[in-house]
């Protein structure tokens, strides 16, 4: 994870809004990356919203959006363009001027991602010509049919292929946003954000029906801070004895403890949250599997390898190749 506090090293991120946006598919990725700046406690994304002529956006619900600026007149550098989704997008990619704007500035980004029912204005853009795409699977249907160079797949949470990121309907922002931050920063600061979210951390691709929670938040104080530091401590020592002397209490205790508030003993907990975070970056991320093994504390590929065939039937490579949804490479945290 970059070291560097000044704002000149933040990653910008450009969202683009417009009339009959969806007020839920901009919130979830401007206060996702809001939240890893507050919480990692220094700049490392600087959010712009911008909406044509720099108008205000008058959401799905009715309420109003001041942007930060004009689409028209936005330039680079841009690090992430993320284009909102809502019942306005056909109106959007209909819009020439939306859609020009659009793809200058997808020319000046490093990645481009849309939200739900975004991914038409990427689609009017060409920017999804010949690639792998999601939406919203109430509008997945239509998406294919009036841009046939797109290939549409309404099952994952979200698509990453190549430089281009599709997410499907409203909060899958969450999971597309929690993914770029751990592609950006590293596993343990998403992992916190999540937690501060109250949200999960889903798995894309046909992987999505399993869900990976990023910590529970149990009302007693002793085993709500034990999941804190193994959540953001995986690839330390997190045995029995070294969680209780953490916590102040016996080994003893500490595994009662995790049974009644968790349903788990401790290292059932410790395992299953690596493996689980395994399987999101393999999913969701260009890491090499040696790299994750070591992030999430697996003391060899081999140990990982066996953790995933027991639990999945599958060895890690195959998993990766199967979720079809990792990008083709991601700088290290």
């Amino acid at each position: 994870m970059s070291t560097t506090s000044s704002d000149d090293a933040a990653r910008r991120v450009v969202v683009v809004g417009y009339d009959g946006s969806e007020l839920l598919d901009i919130a979830c990725v401007t206060s996702t990356l809001d939240l890893a700046v507050r919480i990692a406690g220094r700049t490392l994304y600087r959010t712009e919203l911008v909406s044509p002529n720099g108008h205000a956006i008058r959401c799905d619900s009715g309420l109003e959006l001041h942007s930060n600026g004009s689409l028209q007149r936005a330039t680079g550098p841009i690090d992430t363009l993320v284009v909102s989704g809502g019942r306005g997008h056909e109106a959007a990619a209909a819009d020439a001027t939306v859609v020009a704007h659009v793809r200058r500035l997808a020319a000046l980004a490093r990645r481009v991602a849309s939200v739900c029912t975004g991914a038409s204005v990427l689609a009017a853009a060409g920017l999804l010509d010949g690639r792998r795409a999601t939406t919203h699977w109430h509008y997945a249907d239509v998406l294919a049919r009036q841009y046939p160079a797109v290939r549409v797949d309404p099952r994952p949470i979200f698509i990453r292929d190549g430089r281009v990121a599709t997410s499907a309907g409203v909060t899958s922002a969450l999971d597309l946003t929690l993914a770029l931050v751990t592609e950006d920063c590293g596993p343990d600061l998403a992992r916190v954000v999540a937690q501060a979210l109250v949200t999960y951390l889903q798995r894309p691709g046909n992987q999505a029906q399993m869900s990976v929670f990023t910590a529970p938040n149990p009302d007693h104080v002793l085993v709500r801070r034990a999941v804190a530091h193994v959540t953001t401590h995986l690839a330390t020592t997190l045995d029995t004895a070294t969680l209780a002397a953490r916590c102040g209490v016996s080994a003893r205790q500490l595994h009662r403890l995790f049974v009644e508030h968790l349903g788990m003993p401790p290292g059932q907990f410790v395992r299953r949250t690596r493996l689980d975070t395994a399987a999101r970056l393999l999913a969701t991320t260009g890491h090499p599997i040696g790299m994750i093994a070591r992030w999430c504390g697996f003391t060899s590929l081999e140990t990982l390898r066996q953790a995933f065939v027991a639990q999945y039937g599958v060895p890690p490579s195959q998993y990766r190749t199967v979720s079809s949804t990792a990008p083709v490479a991601g700088p290290g945290p």
